[in-house]
């Protein structure tokens, strides 16, 4: 089974157009790949007593995680995408309001299949007399995964204003605040660092609209290369003074530097800015050779689903390997370890893609965006993210009800009536900005 094998867009897969960016295109796709990836070699699985334990992979080596967390370049990239499509829009003359309601539904609408998934899930399988401990595990890590969308959510709702504000202003403020957040937060008031979620990932956010606007044009050659070894040198200046721990990563029982996120990400930020910079010419000569171009345009609308679901296909195979071989996890580093890695990733592959053909085709939002009262819609969404990444999908009546929410938080922001007749010039992406293929930066 191929990436090619996976099924048609609605649309099919047409040739690129001439004004996207292949550079954006390729962060997106390379980023939430490498998203995957990191979560698929990092758990270290021991199963005993009906119970499973969990530890880190990268545990040990602490500097890959420099390279490997990538969030930071995916979120610039989702600023640069966001730029670029409000900026259509308003061009057509479609409101602020309304691009966000499309925005929305295009990024909470895939989250349904896989709440209908889950919710019951946990049910049916404690009825075959699975344990319920890694069951409560399982459900609550998947539902993990919405982190991004819930934060993701605030960077779209603010593109319409913050994208009017000018830079030398805002990404000021936003690094301020971060570096004050993290005063406060290392000072004792642990709970204070969440603020960052806004600081941190709205900054970052913020630059991919100064790419989306042609202003990082000069950073290239020897400036991009100066940038990321500046930007790399001021994480290690702030890990060796601390309190920033080495891992870009969270670690059990350490302090994170992604969940909240700190200062140190936005250091860690321009180093890979400046490396992702110094790379773009060798990135644009390559994207325009037609199988990486095709590559691309087949990845790029299913990165949502690729998301969703790359760790379900994590449970699928280990609960396999743990539960029905009685495999763990070897000793990382070992020879054993390392020879499991290929099989390992390969039948997660296999099962991801089987998930992917089968869940790709529900990315689309039926009908078109309506903004009535997108202020209602969007905090019924937001709460409804926000919430089920708290539970999971465990056992209870928090994330049913938060699904129920987010159901119709979505109903809000559709218009009803000729919408929903199936007129492919109303349900297409990208036909109308407000809907675009792309909410999610990938």
């Amino acid at each position: 089974m191929s990436l090619t094998m996976l099924p048609p867009s609605r649309t099919g897969v047409p040739a690129s157009p001439a004004h996207r960016d292949r550079f954006v295109d390729i962060l997106r796709v390379f980023g939430m790949v490498l998203v995957v990836v990191q979560h698929w070699t990092m758990p270290v699985l021991v199963y005993a007593d009906g119970r499973l334990s969990t530890g880190n992979a990268l545990a040990g080596v602490p500097m890959i995680t420099w390279i490997s967390q990538v969030m930071p370049l995916v979120f610039f990239a989702g600023g640069a995408a966001n730029a670029m499509s409000w900026r259509s829009a308003r061009d057509k003359g479609r409101t602020p309001g309304l691009w966000v309601a499309g925005r929305l539904r295009r990024l909470a609408w895939p989250v349904l299949p896989l709440a209908f998934v889950w919710l019951p899930l946990p049910y049916v399988l404690g009825a075959f007399d699975v344990p319920e401990q890694p069951v409560a595990v399982a459900a609550r890590t998947v539902g993990q995964l919405l982190w991004f969308l819930a934060v993701y959510l605030l960077a779209v709702v603010t593109t319409p204003y913050l994208s009017r504000q000018p830079a030398g202003r805002v990404l000021p403020a936003l690094a301020a605040g971060a570096v004050l957040v993290d005063v406060v937060r290392f000072s004792g008031l642990e709970q204070a660092g969440y603020l960052n979620v806004l600081f941190v990932w709205l900054a970052v956010h913020q630059v991919g609209f100064l790419y989306a606007e042609g202003r990082l044009e000069w950073l290239r050659g020897g400036r991009a290369l100066a940038l990321s070894v500046a930007g790399f040198g001021m994480v290690a200046g702030m890990v060796a003074a601390g309190p920033y721990p080495p891992h870009m990563i969270g670690m059990p029982g350490a302090v994170s530097n992604m969940a909240p996120p700190s200062a140190c990400m936005l250091a860690l930020f321009v180093g890979q800015l400046g490396l992702a910079m110094l790379l773009r010419p060798a990135l644009d000569r390559i994207t325009r050779g037609g199988r990486v171009d095709t590559l691309l345009r087949v990845l790029a609308p299913r990165m949502m689903t690729l998301y969703l679901w790359h760790m379900t296909a994590l449970v699928i195979v280990s609960g396999v390997a743990i539960l029905g071989f009685g495999a763990d996890t070897p000793e990382v580093g070992t020879a054993s370890w390392w020879a499991r890695i290929p099989l390992w990733l390969a039948a997660l592959t296999v099962v991801l893609l089987a998930l992917v053909g089968l869940f790709g085709r529900m990315e689309e939002p039926p009908g078109t965006a309506s903004a009535r009262i997108v202020v209602v819609g969007t905090l019924m969404i937001g709460a409804g993210l926000t919430t089920l990444m708290v539970t999971g999908f465990t056992v209870g009546l928090l994330p049913p009800l938060a699904t129920c929410v987010l159901i119709a938080g979505l109903f809000v922001l559709t218009r009803r009536g000729a919408a929903w007749s199936g007129d492919p010039a109303l349900t297409v992406p990208g036909r109308d900005p407000a809907t675009a293929s792309g909410a999610l930066p990938g």
